[in-house]
């Protein structure tokens, strides 16, 4: 007998309810959590008066940052949109160019490519890391892609292809290797969206570590956050030079004179941003515990269901578990909005996918490849309440 969607609607609050608990007031999706040093270090900041884009925190969050990731520099930036935008004007786009990014991402991912003058490219994901598919994308480039002595120029629209952009979904690290094994091969430059990665290690490497330059991100649903507020991560130290200088309105270094050599941006994250973010990161280790055994209980309950599957991390991976995630096993949109209609009527905030960025009115006309896997993400993923917090009302 078939299951109706009434019962899967049932069973659904059921099972969220034997994780979650029967909730007094609505579950958030994903809240911040700050039960450190954050009051101490916000008071310190306020009582320095430098709470602007000079000061000791931003500077100690850097550290921090390389300390963990691995990556060797971080330009600390006001979010991860502005740390996209200027890695991608260090990896060489240029008005025109076109670069390669999912369909399947938030819009920052695409926003940032248009800030360039650029236009996004919009590619397949990979149905078990939700990620860029490499072997979809070599096939699609060896129709579309002709390499030349000015780079890749995609020969439908003449222009010069200039970067790839893969993003690791939810956390869940993407197949990166093998993307990076394409890239060499036809020359393209990796810009690695890592927003919602910090804590995630593909191999036993962190992401944002392998393409040519990374990101992150710490607005304030994210893993740790500092308000609003984001980093380039580099190995490179031109690169990370010249990271620091655009982010810094471009000015020398002088004792009084304010001078500039460059049309730059004002993207420093302010010093008072990168305390919170400091307290943050004393806890990140326990946050990342934390989510991952909420994950862990989330996969206990889900783990038989017919109806829809546990999103778990890659082989070989270890995913921060930023969203906790479940797919239906048959991709409808209409039973997907009804469970997430149903969930947040009995009070946990669940969502769907961010809908596909070619389907947005400001991104309808540009090139693309098919899209039949990230169709079936969209219409299958829900996003299920995520906060570390959840644990203490289990």
């Amino acid at each position: 007998m078939t299951t109706t969607v009434n019962s899967i609607d049932k069973i659904f609050i059921q099972e969220l309810e034997k994780i979650l608990g029967k909730p007094q007031s609505p579950i958030p999706l994903h809240e911040p959590e700050f039960s450190g040093n954050e009051w101490t270090l916000l008071k310190n900041c306020l009582d320095s008066t430098f709470v602007s884009s000079i000061g000791e925190y931003t500077n100690q969050f850097e550290v921090m940052l390389t300390e963990y990731t691995g990556a060797k520099y971080a330009v600390a930036v006001v979010n991860g949109t502005a740390a996209l935008h200027i890695s991608l004007m260090l990896a060489g786009v240029k008005l025109g160019d076109e670069v390669l990014v999912p369909a399947l991402s938030f819009v920052a991912t695409a926003n940032a490519v248009s800030h360039c003058g650029a236009i996004p490219h919009f590619v397949d994901s990979e149905l078990n890391t939700m990620g860029m598919d490499p072997w979809a994308l070599e096939e699609y480039l060896s129709k579309i892609g002709e390499v030349t002595s000015q780079g890749m120029i995609n020969i439908k629209t003449g222009r010069r292809i200039a970067a790839i952009v893969p993003m690791h979904t939810y956390g869940h690290p993407m197949n990166i290797e093998s993307l990076l094994n394409l890239a060499e091969r036809y020359g393209l430059p990796v810009v690695e969206d890592a927003a919602e990665s910090l804590g995630s290690t593909y191999q036993g490497r962190h992401t944002g570590n392998f393409g040519l330059i990374g990101i992150l991100s710490f607005n304030g649903n994210k893993i740790i956050t500092t308000g609003g507020g984001g980093a380039i991560l580099t190995n490179n130290a031109e690169l990370a030079r010249q990271a620091k200088h655009l982010t810094t309105t471009a000015k020398k270094p002088h004792p009084w004179e304010i001078l500039h050599d460059s049309v730059a941006w004002n993207y420093r994250l302010p010093n008072i941003n990168a305390a919170l973010g400091c307290a943050q990161m004393e806890r990140l280790s326990l946050f990342l515990a934390k989510k991952r055994e909420l994950a862990a209980r989330y996969q206990r309950i889900f783990a038989n269901g017919d109806q829809y599957t546990f999103v778990n991390e890659p082989q070989g991976c270890c995913s921060n578990y930023w969203l906790n995630t479940i797919r239906l096993n048959k991709p409808d949109i209409s039973t997907r909005d009804d469970l997430i209609a149903k969930a947040n009527a009995a009070g946990y905030q669940c969502r769907p996918a961010w809908g596909l960025l070619h389907k947005l009115p400001m991104y309808k006309d540009c090139p693309r490849s098919s899209l039949p896997i990230a169709e079936r993400l969209e219409a299958s993923l829900i996003n299920l309440p995520s906060s570390p917090k959840l644990l203490s009302v289990t």
